[in-house]
C-alpha cells in the first residue's frame, strides 16, 4: 500500500488519527508524576547494631568484622562501608543499578543470620532499607509555641507516638530522618545513704526490680463450656506501683521502694543539640519514594502537617514549622522550560515564515510541533517516566528538530508546485521525493539514542529521560512529515488556488534569498572546481576542526550541580566536645549571622531559615536565602562563620540535586585504607596538607576526622579492696552506670501509653567531671557507704572515636571538594600526578593503599561509556545510511560532517562560558556531542542523495548533479538549520531555574549544528565530486 497517496486521498482517517494521538497524549501527561530530576536510583541498605557501652575497638572486632564477613559475597554488592562507634556500629551496602531492591534486602536478612553469634547485651541488627540511597527533599522542624515553657526536645517521643505515623502514610513518602530530642523515660531516682541504711546494694535492687516487673501467662484453663486464660501480673502501670514494691519484709520491719527511691517521669540525657532560627525543635526529614510526584507529595504533606498543627499540636501548644521543600524550584524550573519550549517553537515558526513567505505553508509546517510533542506523553507515560527539568528539556531541544522533515517535505512540494502540477500531484511527487532523505535521517537521529538508552550506570538513568523524549518525538515527526503535511498541503493549495495547478507566488521578492544562494554557490563551484581544490577543501576543513577540538577540549565534571537554595556546612570540632559546648556552638553561628536573618546585608543575600544540628557523630548547619537563585552567594559567609568558631573547621556546600548523602556532593574521595590507624592517620595528615597546597581553594572534609582520639577517664577496680566489701567488677561497672546516666532495667509500660524505658539513676544532677565521679559515694553490702576512690584508681587518657571501614579494610577517607574553577577532571588528575604518585615515589605511603572512589571512579566510568557511546551511535549512523543508499562509500562520506560538528560543538560550549554563564563540561553536556551524530548528519544525506536523484534518475552529468543537489537543497537545509537553532536558542540563552541542567547539552547541539551546516555545503560536494562518478545514468 503507498501510505503517502493513502494519506493524501484519505484526509479524515488522517485528521482522526492525529486527534487520537493528541487525545492520547493530554491524558498521558495528566497522569505523568512531576519531579525535579530524574529517578536515579541505586540500591542502599544499612544495618545498625546498638552495643550499649562498648568502645568502638570491641564494636568493630565483635560486631562489624563479622556482618562483614558473611555480607562481602552478595551479588550486585559494588561498595560495603561500615563505621564503629561508641555503642553502635552500622555497615552501609551499596549495590549495583538494577538491583532488586526487595531480593537484596532478602539476601542481606538471610546472610545476618549466619553470623555466629554476638556478646551478651547487644541488641538485634535493624535493617533499613528505603530501596535507594535518597535525601530528604521536605524539611520541617517541630517546635513549641509561644506560651509553652516545656523544650521542645521533650516533645520527641509524644512525636513518635502520636505524629509519626500521619505523616509517613502519606502516600509517597518512603521514610522520615529524625534529628535532636529526647525520648522519655520512668526514672527510679536512688539515694546511696538509704540504700546503706538497709543494707542493700544497687545490683540488689536492680535484681528485684526486674523480677517484680513482669506478667506470666500461666496458661487455658477449661471450665465447663468456658476456656480461662490464667495470668500473673506483675508489670509497673505508674509511679505509684514502683514505689509500692516491698523489697524487703521481715514481719517486724516493710521496705519500700519508696523507702530508698523516688519513682517519676523524666528524659533521657540530651545528646544531639538541634536548633532552627535560635530556637529548639526537633527536625524532620522526609524521604520520597521512588518515582513519587514530589510535587503533590510536597502538597499532600503540607495539608497533612496543617491539620496535625489545628487538630492535635495546637493542644499541646506545638507546632511543625515547614522549613524546606523542592517545590518552587521545580515549579520554577518546569515553567522556564515549558516557556523556553513556547518561545523557541515561536521563533522557529517566525524563521519559517521569513523563509517561506507564504502563511498557509508555515500553518502546514507548524502542525508538526504540537504533535509530536504532545503524542511523545503517550509513551513516556506508557514507560513509566516522569515529568521533570531533563525529559522537558529534550522535548524543547526536540522542537528545532520536529520540523526538519516537514520542511524538506513542503520545500520539496512547493518546488513540485511552482513546475505547473496540480495541488494532489505536487503533494505526492515532492514527499515520494524525499521520502528516502527523510527516513534516513530520523532513523540515524533515533539510532544514536539507542547505547544511550541502554546504558546501566548512574548517567544512564539520567540520559534515558532525554533518550526517550527526543526518539519518539522524531518519530511522530517523521509520520507527520510523510501525511499530515502532504495531505494538509494539498487541501490548503486547493483551498487557496485551482486543482489543476498549486503554483504560488511565494517566490516574489525572493531576490535577496537567490542573490544569497548565488553567491553561496559561488563559493561552492570554487571549493569543487578540480581535484586540487576539492583536496584542499576537504583536508583544510577537516585539519582545523580536528585540530579545533583538540584545543578547545575542556576537563570533565561529572553530574550538573543545579542551584537549590540549600547550604549545607559540615563542621570539623575536636573530639569529644558536650551537649552544652554544642549547643552553645549553634547558638554562636545564629548570633553572627542574625544581621541576615530576613533581609540582605553586607553585601549577600538574605537568610530566609536556618537550622543547626550538633550530635556526636555529626555537627552542621543548613540554611536557605530569601533569593531562590542566590544561595550559593551565602558560601563565603558562611565559611567565615566556621573558621570563626575556635579550634573549628569545616566545609560549606551548595546541595546538589543529585546529591544522595551529606557531604556526597561535587567531591572526589580519596582513600587511605591499612590496618594500622595511627600509620593511617599519618599519611592522612600529610595527605590533607598536599592536596591543600596543591588545590587552594579546596575545602577538605576528613571522614573521620584526623583527631581521633576521645578524652577517656578509666576508673581501674582494686581487686581485693572490691571482695572486701563484696562487690565484683560487674557489679562496680553497673554501679558507676547508674551514677552516671542511669542504667536500663526494662520496660515501663502506662496504661494506654506505649512503653518507654525503666530508668535506675543515683541522682537527676548529671556529675560534671571526673573527678566528681571518683569521689561520689556509694553503698555496700554491710551498711555502709563509700567513696569510689576507695575502690579504684582514676586514669586519664584518650579512646578513638570511630573506626571506619571500606571493603573490610580501615580507611580515612579525605572528600575533596574543589572550587568551581577547577573541574573535578582536573582535579583528580592533579591529586594522582601531583600527591600520590610522588608519595609513593618516596615510600611516604608504605603500610597503607591509597585511591580514588565516589564521584571520581563515577566521572571516569561515565566519561569512557560515553566516548564508546559516541563511537557506536556513529557506527550505528553509519550502517543505517550504508543499508539505505546500498553502498558504503557515500555514508562514508556523509561522516565527515561529524569534525565540523564537534569543533562546532565546543565553540558553542565556549561561547556560553564566555558571554551567558559558567557552563562545565559535565556528563550531560556530553551527551550534546551523541546528539551531534545523529543531527548533523541529515543535510549531507539531503545532498547526497538529491544529487544520486539527478544522476540516476535525470541522466544528469556527475559536476552539474553535485552543484544542482546542493542549489536545491541550500534552502530547506539552511530553513531546517535556522529553525532548529533558534528553537533551541531559549534553553541556551535564558537564565532561571534548571537552566544548568541544558545549557551546556544545547550550547553542544546548538554551536555544533550551526558550523556543521555551514560548512557541510563546501565539504561535502567536494567529497561526493571523487565518488558519484562510479554511478551510471538511468537508461
Amino acid at each position: 500500500m503507498d501510505a503517502i497517496k493513502f494519506s493524501i486521498e484519505k484526509p479524515v482517517t488522517v485528521i482522526v488519527g492525529v486527534i487520537l494521538i493528541i487525545l492520547f497524549g493530554i491524558i498521558g501527561l495528566s497522569r505523568m508524576p512531576y519531579q525535579l530530576s530524574p529517578t536515579v536510583i541505586e540500591p542502599e541498605i544499612s544495618i545498625t547494631t546498638t552495643w550499649t557501652g562498648a568502645t568502638p575497638y570491641e564494636v568493630e572486632r565483635e560486631i562489624i568484622e563479622e556482618q562483614e564477613k558473611v555480607l562481602k559475597g552478595i551479588p550486585g554488592l559494588v561498595e560495603m562501608e561500615s563505621s564503629s562507634f561508641n555503642s553502635r556500629g552500622s555497615v552501609t551496602l551499596r549495590f549495583s543499578i538494577g538491583t532488586d531492591p526487595d531480593e537484596a534486602l532478602l539476601r542481606v536478612s538471610n546472610k545476618l543470620d549466619e553470623v555466629p553469634s554476638y556478646p551478651e547485651n547487644v541488641d538485634k541488627p535493624i535493617i533499613t532499607a528505603t530501596g535507594a540511597a535518597t535525601s530528604p527533599v521536605i524539611w520541617m522542624v517541630l517546635k513549641t509555641t509561644g506560651e509553652n515553657q516545656r523544650s521542645s526536645y521533650q516533645y520527641r517521643t509524644y512525636f513518635e507516638n502520636n505524629i509519626r505515623q500521619y505523616l509517613e502514610r502519606t502516600a509517597g513518602v518512603a521514610d522520615l530522618f529524625i534529628g535532636g530530642g529526647t525520648e522519655k523515660e520512668m526514672h527510679i531516682i536512688v539515694e546511696p545513704e538509704r540504700l546503706a541504711a538497709y543494707g542493700m546494694t544497687i545490683s540488689e535492687l536492680i535484681d528485684i526490680l526486674r523480677a517484680e516487673n513482669i506478667n506470666i501467662s500461666a496458661g487455658i484453663l477449661g471450665v465447663g463450656r468456658r476456656d480461662y486464660r490464667i495470668r500473673a501480673i506483675g508489670e509497673f502501670r505508674s509511679p505509684a506501683d514502683i514505689e509500692d514494691i516491698v523489697i524487703r519484709s521481715t514481719g517486724q520491719q516493710r521496705i519500700r521502694v519508696s523507702d530508698l527511691a523516688t519513682a517519676r517521669f523524666g528524659y533521657q540525657k540530651l545528646t544531639a543539640a538541634m536548633l532552627h532560627l535560635g530556637k529548639e525543635g526537633i527536625a524532620i526529614g522526609v524521604k520520597p519514594e521512588p518515582n513519587a510526584n514530589i510535587l503533590e507529595l510536597s502538597d499532600r504533606l503540607e495539608a497533612v502537617v496543617s491539620r496535625l498543627n489545628t487538630e492535635k499540636l495546637a493542644t499541646e501548644n506545638i507546632t511543625l514549622d515547614w522549613v524546606y521543600d523542592q517545590r518552587p524550584y521545580i515549579r520554577g524550573a518546569i515553567k522556564l522550560v515549558r516557556q523556553n519550549i513556547l518561545i523557541g517553537g515561536s521563533l522557529a515558526i517566525i524563521i519559517l515564515l521569513i523563509f517561506l513567505r507564504n502563511f498557509i505553508s508555515t500553518i502546514v509546517v507548524a502542525t508538526a510541533i504540537p504533535i509530536s510533542i504532545i503524542g511523545t506523553f503517550i509513551f513516556m507515560s506508557l514507560m513509566g517516566r516522569n515529568l521533570n527539568v531533563v525529559s522537558l528539556a529534550g522535548i524543547a531541544f526536540a522542537v528545532g528538530m520536529l520540523i526538519d522533515s516537514a520542511i524538506v517535505v513542503l520545500e520539496n512540494i512547493d518546488r513540485h508546485c511552482n513546475m505547473g502540477k496540480s495541488a494532489f500531484q505536487a503533494a505526492y511527487d515532492g514527499t515520494r521525493e524525499v521520502w528516502g532523505a527523510i527516513l534516513a535521517s530520523t532513523l540515524t537521529t533515533i539510532a544514536v539514542f539507542l547505547p544511550v538508552i541502554f546504558m546501566e550506570q548512574e548517567a544512564g538513568q539520567l540520559f534515558r529521560d532525554i533518550a526517550i523524549a527526543v526518539t519518539f518525538a522524531v518519530s511522530l515527526s517523521l509520520f507527520v512529515s510523510v501525511s499530515v503535511i502532504p495531505m494538509f498541503s494539498r487541501r490548503l493549495f486547493e483551498l487557496t488556488g485551482n486543482k489543476d495547478s498549486c503554483q504560488t507566488d511565494s517566490q516574489a521578492g525572493s531576490h535577496i534569498g537567490a542573490r544569497l544562494v548565488d553567491s553561496i554557490m559561488a563559493l561552492v563551484k570554487a571549493a569543487t572546481h578540480n581535484w586540487i581544490t576539492r583536496t584542499a577543501t576537504v583536508l583544510i576543513f577537516s585539519t582545523v576542526s580536528i585540530l579545533g577540538a583538540w584545543i578547545m577540549l575542556p576537563k570533565a565534571e561529572y553530574l550538573p550541580q543545579g542551584n537549590r537554595n540549600l547550604i549545607i556546612s559540615l563542621l570539623i570540632p575536636p573530639p569529644g566536645l558536650s551537649f552544652d559546648e554544642r549547643k552553645t556552638i549553634g547558638e554562636y553561628i545564629y548570633r553572627v549571622n542574625e544581621p541576615y536573618f530576613g533581609k540582605d546585608h553586607d553585601g549577600f543575600p538574605g537568610i530566609k531559615n536556618m537550622f543547626y544540628v550538633g550530635a556526636e557523630q555529626i555537627m552542621l548547619f543548613g540554611a536557605t536565602s530569601t533569593h531562590e537563585q542566590r544561595a550559593a552567594e551565602m558560601l563565603p559567609l558562611f565559611r567565615r562563620t566556621i573558621f570563626s568558631i575556635p579550634g573549628m573547621f569545616g566545609v560549606s556546600t551548595q546541595a546538589g540535586v543529585f546529591q544522595t548523602s551529606i557531604g556526597r556532593g561535587r567531591t572526589i574521595e580519596v582513600n587511605i585504607s591499612g590496618d594500622d590507624i595511627n600509620r593511617i592517620v599519618q599519611v592522612a595528615g600529610a595527605m590533607y596538607g598536599a592536596i591543600a597546597q596543591e588545590i587552594p581553594e579546596s575545602q577538605i572534609r576528613p571522614v573521620p576526622s584526623l583527631e581521633l582520639l576521645f578524652p577517656e577517664a578509666r576508673l581501674v577496680p582494686v581487686r581485693d579492696r572490691l571482695k572486701a566489701v563484696n562487690m565484683t567488677a560487674r557489679d562496680f561497672g553497673v554501679t558507676l552506670d547508674v551514677l552516671m546516666d542511669g542504667r536500663d532495667i526494662g520496660d515501663f509500660k502506662e496504661e494506654g501509653e506505649k512503653k518507654i524505658d525503666l530508668i535506675l539513676k543515683a541522682s537527676e544532677e548529671d556529675i560534671r567531671t571526673p573527678e566528681e565521679l571518683y569521689h561520689s559515694m556509694i553503698a555496700v553490702s554491710d551498711r555502709r557507704i563509700v567513696p569510689i576512690s576507695s575502690l579504684a584508681t582514676l586514669e586519664r587518657t584518650a579512646g578513638i572515636t570511630e573506626i571506619r571501614h571500606l571493603e573490610r579494610q580501615r580507611t580515612i577517607t579525605l572528600q575533596v571538594t574543589p572550587p568551581f574553577s577547577i573541574p573535578l577532571q582536573e582535579a583528580m588528575e592533579t591529586i594522582t600526578t601531583r600527591i600520590i604518585q610522588p608519595m609513593a615515589e618516596q615510600n611516604m605511603l608504605q603500610g597503607t593503599d591509597v585511591r580514588q572512589s565516589g564521584v571520581a571512579d563515577k566521572l571516569t566510568e561515565t566519561r569512557q561509556t560515553l566516548q564508546w557511546d559516541f563511537i557506536l551511535a556513529a557506527i550505528i549512523a553509519y550502517l543505517l545510511m550504508s543499508a539505505l543508499f546500498g553502498n558504503f562509500i557515500y555514508p562514508l562520506i556523509i561522516m565527515f560532517t561529524l569534525p565540523l560538528a564537534a569543533v562546532g560543538g565546543l565553540l558553542g560550549l565556549k561561547l556560553v562560558n564566555w558571554f551567558v554563564a559558567p557552563q562545565p563540561f559535565d556528563i550531560l553536556t556530553m551527551l550534546g556531542f551523541i546528539i551531534l551524530v545523529g543531527v548533523v548528519v541529515n543535510n549531507a544525506i539531503l545532498i547526497v542523495h538529491q544529487a544520486l536523484n539527478n544522476v540516476r534518475e535525470n541522466g544528469m552529468a556527475y559536476q552539474e548533479a553535485v552543484l544542482e543537489s546542493t542549489r536545491t537543497r541550500l534552502r530547506p537545509i539552511y530553513m531546517s538549520a535556522a529553525t532548529s537553532v533558534f528553537g533551541m536558542l531559549p534553553l541556551v540563552l535564558v537564565p532561571g531555574p534548571g537552566s544548568e541542567f541544558y545549557r551546556g547539552l544545547g550550547s553542544v547541539v546548538l554551536g555544533g549544528l550551526a558550523l556543521s551546516t555551514i560548512f557541510t555545503v563546501f565539504v561535502i560536494p567536494s567529497l561526493l565530486m571523487f565518488a558519484i562518478q562510479m554511478e551510471k545514468p538511468k537508461d
